[in-house]
């Protein structure tokens, strides 16, 4: 592919990396949580949302759990400036949620900004300007000196009006195209700012680091984050909050390794939403840490709730395979991957362990709402026998003998196969019941009675072209005499190979299940299924679908 030759490295690694985050293993507990949606998100779509659709979306991330909440740029727009007085003058921001609001560093968009937010419980006014090489270069056209000076005045001015309006008031900054900035110019901006604000234990300061557009790698972004960490002034009064994005496709992994280097604090959006390929996706970032046996403090369980309140107010689209939260993450069409999941689900109700462990699954669907009836096993062409059988059971509590498995799962694969589309379970079950329980009949056994004289003597009624006889026949059981019967009457020779049965409910009129399998010259197993109250009428009527279906496949009954 050409072009790759005008592209060079654009950012910058710190004067002296440290590297202590590579020996941390994990997360040890939940960042802070700031989600942007309202902002960040918001100005991304393609139709931003109207006043009361953001207040809903508000309302929605509350209840997810988090407690701080940048609401948008009020200076920007008549909209983004009468949704923060909404929610302040109709009292919708809950005492322990801190709103956040984003201004540039410049008088008039401060001042316009601090209009907007007098009166809030809890705020932070977030302050930026950007600091790169191009930005200074190619934008602003001025010195490090003056792009400093402008974060002090900006932080400056935060201060100042501050002490004039009502409500709890924080400050944060950030130096915007962080990738792009030398590292030690970078640290000597924020330190600049947090001269002017002084931070205290009781009032800490927020200094924001953002891959404005992601251009380094992972790793790279971990070591800058390190070095920030270990050069900012006032540090134990500074909470060191990062907002990356997700240009390479690595915003999560950015997050993470800059966790482990010391960020206390993340901004992001649901499933990523943003500006370009969007920000840092907090659904996953938090759900990877649940994964973990982290607690992340923040309410996923409801997530389809969440994702159809996302899209429906959004108008963006979630799509099927993003983590935890997509139609088809927790789905197994592949046979191998069915079998492994329906064995590791198995061993875990025998094995009574709370531990999560089940094979493919990187977490238990329940925790975010799915469950394991539709959502953890479907199948098509690619399905095995372990998934078809699993799909019946947790269905229909059909438990089909191992010897049926095999037989069963090409049945289906080869239904969808025909079909090029997926089995839904009721068309699985139709298509079970269609071969196994409702065979078509070359005979038909209408009345049985049964004497206890010499073993068991029955009497069997059979129907076959409009014609009716009565067969009697010996046997060491019920089934054992009709089976006898039957062959007297069809003057056919076959073995009952397999006989199980199991229960299908547990309450007073409960159903039995009975499969049959038999055989002629020990070659190919021919099955029968059937269900009733009744156990011996289900037995008898496998049987007779069994031998049915051998009929019907083997075109060969030496009917009298």
């Amino acid at each position: 592919m050409q072009g790759f030759e005008k592209y060079q490295k654009s950012y910058f690694m710190p004067p002296v990396p440290c590297y202590d985050w590579v020996r941390k293993d994990s997360i040890q507990k939940a960042p802070v949580w700031c989600s942007v949606d309202l902002r960040d998100g918001n100005q991304a779509l393609i139709q931003p949302m109207s006043l009361e659709e953001k207040v809903e979306y508000f309302n929605m991330l509350v209840k997810i759990g988090f407690k701080e909440i940048e609401v948008g740029f009020p200076a920007a727009s008549e909209t983004e400036y009468n949704f923060l007085r909404a929610l302040i003058d109709r009292k919708l921001i809950p005492e322990d949620v801190t709103v956040q609001v984003l201004t540039q560093a410049r008088e008039h968009i401060i001042r316009k900004t601090f209009e907007a937010v007098d009166g809030a419980p809890n705020a932070i006014v977030h302050v930026y300007n950007s600091t790169s090489v191009a930005q200074r270069e190619q934008v602003f056209r001025k010195s490090k000196e003056e792009i400093k000076q402008i974060a002090v005045d900006g932080a400056a001015l935060l201060k100042e009006l501050a002490e004039d309006v009502k409500g709890n008031i924080r400050f944060e900054y950030s130096p915007e195209s962080f990738h792009g900035t030398e590292m030690d110019y970078a640290v000597e901006v924020c330190n600049a700012v947090l001269d002017v604000w002084q931070p205290t234990k009781e009032a800490k300061a927020v200094i924001n680091i953002p891959s404005t557009v992601e251009n380094a790698m992972p790793h790279v972004f971990a070591s800058q984050v390190e070095f920030v960490s270990k050069s900012l002034k006032y540090r134990e009064n500074v909470v060191l909050s990062l907002h990356p994005h997700n240009d390479r496709g690595c915003g999560v992994a950015a997050a993470e390794l800059g966790v482990l280097a010391g960020a206390d604090r993340l901004e992001g959006t649901l499933f990523g939403n943003g500006e370009r390929t969007g920000n840092l996706d907090l659904v996953t970032m938090a759900m990877n840490l649940h994964s973990h046996g982290v607690d992340c403090e923040l309410d996923f369980a409801n997530m389809q709730q969440i994702k159809e309140t996302y899209e429906r107010l959004t108008d963006m689209q979630v799509s099927m395979r993003e983590p935890y939260a997509g139609e088809l993450v927790f789905t197994a069409f592949s046979g191998s991957h069915q079998d492994a999941i329906s064995k590791g689900m198995a061993h875990r109700e025998e094995s009574g362990k709370n531990i999560w462990s089940v094979p493919y699954l990187p977490i238990d669907p329940k925790d975010v709402g799915r469950t394991y009836d539709s959502d953890v096993i479907r199948i098509n062409s690619q399905s095995g026998k372990g998934g078809v059988a699993y799909v019946l059971k947790q269905n229909f509590g059909i438990v089909l003998p191992d010897k049926m498995r095999e037989e069963v799962g090409y049945l289906m694969k080869g239904v969808s196969d025909h079909a090029h589309a997926e089995l839904s379970p009721q068309e699985m079950l139709d298509v079970f019941e269609k071969t196994y329980s409702n065979p078509e009949r070359i005979f038909a056994i209408t009345e049985v009675h049964f004497q206890q004289q010499d073993g068991i003597t029955t009497q069997v009624t059979f129907q076959k072209d409009g014609v009716t006889e009565v067969v009697e026949a010996k046997g060491n059981g019920r089934l054992n005499a009709v089976n006898n019967a039957i062959k007297k009457y069809l003057d056919i020779r076959y073995t009952l190979d397999v006989y199980e049965e199991h229960s299908l409910s547990q309450n007073s009129a409960a159903k039995a299940m009975a499969y049959v399998g038999i055989t002629q010259d020990a070659k190919e197993l021919y099955w029968g299924v059937s269900s009733d109250e009744d156990i011996i009428r289900a037995s008898i009527d496998a049987l007779e679908h069994a031998v049915n279906h051998m009929l019907m496949k083997t075109n060969t009954a030496n009917c009298k």
